[in-house]
């Protein structure tokens, strides 16, 4: 099992008695509830998660969580920025949300630099 924060994805986690801990986010979970979300990830491989590991839905409303880059353009979609209205889809290049940004027009992003609102 790979070890990072289910809260942040971080890699820089430690163990505490029971407890992981995130230095960076100050989330604190315990193994066993580490060993669970594994687990369920693994059964549902068709289901796509944002950056708190909520699952996602066609119409849901997200907030970037991280400024992104768009490829091509000087131009950079800010933290907080809200998207209504997803679509999800299969991208084989980890793009598996197609949205409209206001200001920006059609786009598709990661779910991993989103979180449901």
């Amino acid at each position: 099992m790979e070890n990072k924060c289910p809260q942040c994805n971080s890699e820089n986690i430690y163990e505490d008695g029971n407890l992981w801990i995130c230095p960076e986010c100050s989330h604190e979970w315990s193994a066993h509830a580490a060993g669970e979300t594994a687990a369920a990830a693994e059964e549902t491989p068709g289901v796509i998660k944002d950056a708190n590991g909520n699952i996602l839905q066609d119409g849901d409303t997200v907030v970037v969580v991280k400024d992104l880059k768009i490829k091509g353009s000087s131009s950079v979609v800010k933290v907080g920025t809200k998207v209504k209205n997803i679509r999800l889809q299969e991208g084989g290049d980890g793009h598996d949300i197609s949205c409209k940004i206001d200001g920006f027009g059609a786009m598709n992003l990661k779910s991993e630099f989103v979180k449901k609102a």
